[in-house]
């Protein structure tokens, strides 16, 4: 007997999957469509409305009104009260009025390129002095080479100047001292932080062999050239040294103070003698020795230049010529001290400290000497004694030297 209105029941576990499934899409869809309730109080309400929305902008634009009358405030008082700063604020807000509204101005990427075209040739063969010294009052040598419409900007006082103020700036560098660099293109300015502007102090300010407290001497030839040549006539001025500048870097691995006179400690300014062509020397023999497998970071100085006084009876004289090379600037004596010990260290592995660990340090000399000509000049090998360990005196005097000394150079 066939039963009347009623469907079969479904045969095996896929048609029940496939009802369970369609089921829980009915549920799915029943939910979706539901209506949310109302909120129980305004706190529970979605969004901000429209009174809310209304105190959020009059609020905002009585801040941003705070802030333009208070910038206008300080600017308006600044001015009235001849404060010394206005120049500076004003140029800051030129310049930065001038990154807003002017499209066409100059970037400050291409005033670091133009820094970099004009220190490339000042940095020497080594690639690492980090000044140019020159007579009272010049600048920079190489300026010329400047694109147009960039301009050198000078601020006294070397390490410790600040070239983002422009109100101590100068066009050209005024007298003696230790300059830093700024470059200017438009409103953008660029501070050369790695490089400074050395200026003279001419030898006529020397007066009965001192300047001020300073006490210099006189050398040999100053009052009667030397039939060798102008190779030892007396320097055309002298670095002026502070105890606010003696930290400044004339390369990557030497300071001012590194080659400052060993004595009257306690006199200040002092002065010195150096030529940049011995310390890109000295710079060029540390790449070597570093490309040899020797660790140079411990670089000592142990006499750099030497007032014409000194040279006569300073320190231990024996064996020091009377037209020593480190009267004028060109020559000093190094060792490497990683361990900071006061003496040479074991530079060729053998287990001792000896002379001919000052060796090492005069064949990379002679290598650098043979890549650049310009720079050829003495090597003297020291032995150590109970004073000092061995060490090495480099100059620049402009012919091949070589010795083998056991005093001081």
């Amino acid at each position: 007997m066939t039963t009347v209105g009623r469907a079969p029941a479904p045969q095996g576990d896929d048609e029940g999957t496939l009802a369970r499934a369609a089921h829980g899409l009915a549920h799915a869809a029943e939910i979706a469509f539901l209506l949310p309730s109302t909120p129980r109080s305004r706190w529970h309400r979605a969004g901000v409305s429209r009174r809310g929305e209304l105190v959020f902008d009059v609020g905002s634009g009585l801040v941003l009104a705070v802030f333009a009358i208070g910038w206008i405030w300080s600017v308006a008082m600044a001015r009235s009260s001849g404060d010394s700063d206005v120049s500076a604020l004003a140029q800051v807000t030129a310049t930065v009025a001038a990154a807003l509204t002017e499209p066409d101005a100059p970037t400050a990427s291409y005033v670091t390129e133009a820094a970099i075209g004009l220190l490339t040739p000042l940095r020497g063969a080594s690639g690492k002095l980090r000044a140019q010294i020159g007579p009272a009052g010049a600048g920079l040598g190489a300026a010329h080479s400047l694109p147009a419409g960039v301009a050198v900007e000078y601020v006294p006082g070397g390490a410790v100047a600040r070239a983002d103020t422009p109100a101590t700036a100068a066009a050209t560098p005024r007298g003696a001292g230790v300059w830093t660099l700024a470059l200017r293109a438009g409103e953008a300015i660029r501070r050369v932080e790695d490089f400074s502007v050395i200026t003279l102090r001419p030898l006529s300010d020397k007066r009965r062999g001192k300047i001020g407290l300073y006490f210099i001497g006189n050398w040999p030839t100053e009052r009667k050239p030397s039939a060798k040549g102008t190779k030892y006539a007396p320097p055309t001025g002298f670095i002026e040294v502070t105890p606010e500048n003696q930290d400044t870097y004339v390369s990557e691995h030497f300071r001012l103070r590194d080659f400052l006179t060993h004595d009257q400690q306690g006199v200040w300014p002092k002065y010195l003698v150096l030529d940049t062509k011995l310390v890109d020397k000295l710079e060029l023999v540390l790449t070597d020795l570093s490309e040899h497998g020797v660790n140079t970071a411990g670089v000592r100085v142990m006499s750099g230049f030497r007032t014409p006084q000194y040279n006569v009876g300073g320190g231990d004289p024996r064996g020091r010529a009377s037209l020593s090379r480190h009267m004028y600037g060109d020559a000093s004596d190094i060792y490497i001290d990683n361990d900071g010990d006061g003496h040479m260290d074991d530079l060729d592995r053998d287990g001792r400290v000896t002379v001919r660990d000052a060796r090492v340090i005069e064949a990379a000399v002679d290598r650098v000497e043979r890549a650049q000509a310009s720079l050829v000049g003495g090597c003297g090998v020291y032995v150590g004694n109970p004073a000092h360990g061995p060490f090495v005196h480099i100059d620049t005097r402009g012919y091949r030297a070589r010795w083998l000394g056991t005093g001081d150079s």
